[in-house]
């Protein structure tokens, strides 16, 4: 799937099947569905998890509690607008 599949996905009621839970977080925060999103990588104790975890604390205005979960994920996915960085989560995620 690219990441302009995974955009069109988002018209739909529910994610595709077969997603890994990060980018079934990524695509309930696409929806606009933001505690969904968080309650899947609340716990989730990977690196992707944790990345996205990051993101969405930071979409939430929580810079501090963002910074945690990007030093736990071991990776700077930080980017300049959050659009941008949701793209580069998918696309990453996509890629693997």
């Amino acid at each position: 799937m690219t990441e302009e599949e995974f955009e069109q996905t988002l018209a739909a009621g529910s994610p595709p099947e077969g997603l890994t839970v990060p980018l079934e977080a990524l695509w309930w925060d696409g929806k606009g569905d933001w505690a969904k999103a968080h309650s899947l990588v609340d716990e989730l104790e990977t690196r992707e998890g944790m990345a996205v975890h990051a993101y969405l604390h930071r979409k939430e205005g929580e810079e501090w509690n963002a910074d945690y979960w990007y030093q736990r994920a071991g990776k700077q996915f930080h980017r300049a607008a959050l659009e941008e960085e949701w793209a580069a989560l998918v696309s990453g995620f996509l890629d693997k």
